[in-house]
């Protein structure tokens, strides 16, 4: 029999997984180690139902789970095998991982490790960058390892972006189950889930960031005040799937965890767009500004990281919530 992780290296690799962005912070995943395999599920109990009523996103986050995992897992000198035949059979399997421990992780791979530990959603202002640095080797390589296509979204396409952010929030401002599944998971002050006040912007910020969702302002002390000359200047990238099957949304969540990571370890701020494709009309907004990249999944504003104090991460459940260890 090969050589296969412990539990406790196991444990390891999940907890560094879990870093990993989710809808909302939802953290929709299970996993479960037999001493052999490991596997992924998504996790139906936290489905946001009304923000995201088929699970694309639930599935899309395991996706970046998985990714998440897979660079651990290499900086500990362990290869991945991922089988994802099951997911076409089964409404919640997302993969099965085997193991080789024959990785020799580059000084990349380090790096890509300690940014899974500093990389977090960052909703301020950001400063502007070059296209090319926006879409460096790095992270074009991370989109298309997973089959996603990358579209730098110019300057001008800012006013259709903002315009899909509006439609998106005026659909469903009367919306009442909406709009307590969006203050559920935000702005409350939960030990190990949702998004706490300290990550979310003040109205000032909000407002300036025409392109972000519209969280609930903060109503404690923790809020951030800006300069208000300040505009955001980020770069924004789209990616995209030829079709729109469970796989793809899989697969674009591991794109999107290989390309927020890439960015992070060169010093980059990152946030994910998720409310600009999860509803209908918006996501036909988004698709206009480039049909020749397929069904839109995610955009992602990068760019400058403000200047002062940096938003602490989110907080997340524990291995131990998450995994279920047969071999203890």
């Amino acid at each position: 029999m090969k050589l296969q992780p412990s539990s406790e290296v196991v444990k390891m690799m999940v907890e560094l997984a879990c870093r990993a962005p989710s809808v909302h912070n939802s953290q929709p995943w299970r996993w479960m180690y037999d001493g052999r395999c490991l596997g992924l599920s998504t996790d139906s109990s936290r489905l946001l139902p009304a923000i995201d009523p088929v699970g694309r996103q639930m599935t899309l986050s395991c996706g970046a789970a998985l990714d998440h995992l897979v660079t651990a897992a290499v900086a500990l000198r362990w290869s991945t095998h991922i089988d994802m035949r099951q997911i076409t059979v089964s409404p919640q399997r997302i993969a099965s991982i085997t193991f080789e421990h024959n990785a020799t992780p580059q000084s990349h791979e380090f790096d890509l490790l300690t940014a899974i530990s500093h990389r977090r959603s960052d909703r301020r202002l950001f400063g502007q960058i070059s296209d090319a640095q926006a879409a460096s080797r790095p992270i074009r390589d991370a989109a298309a390892r997973y089959g996603a296509a990358l579209t730098v979204l110019g300057p001008d396409a800012r006013e259709t972006l903002a315009a899909a952010s509006i439609h998106s929030a005026e659909v469903r401002k009367y919306d009442p189950d909406y709009q307590a599944e969006l203050r559920w998971w935000a702005g409350h002050s939960f030990d190990h889930e949702g998004i706490p006040p300290r990550a979310l912007n003040n109205a000032a910020d909000s407002a300036a960031v025409q392109i972000g969702r519209r969280f609930p302002v903060p109503r404690d002390g923790d809020v951030r005040e800006r300069v208000t000359e300040d505009v955001d200047e980020s770069t924004v990238l789209l990616l995209s799937t030829e079709t729109d099957t469970r796989h793809d949304w899989v697969q674009s969540g591991r794109a999107l965890s290989a390309i927020l990571l890439e960015a992070t370890a060169g010093g980059l701020a990152t946030c994910t767009l998720t409310h600009l494709t999860e509803q209908s009309g918006s996501r036909t907004i988004v698709r206009s500004l480039a049909d020749a990249a397929g069904v839109p999944q995610v955009l992602i504003r990068i760019g400058k990281p403000s200047p002062g104090p940096i938003p602490k991460q989110t907080p997340r459940l524990g291995a131990a919530t998450v995994l279920t260890d047969r071999v203890m």
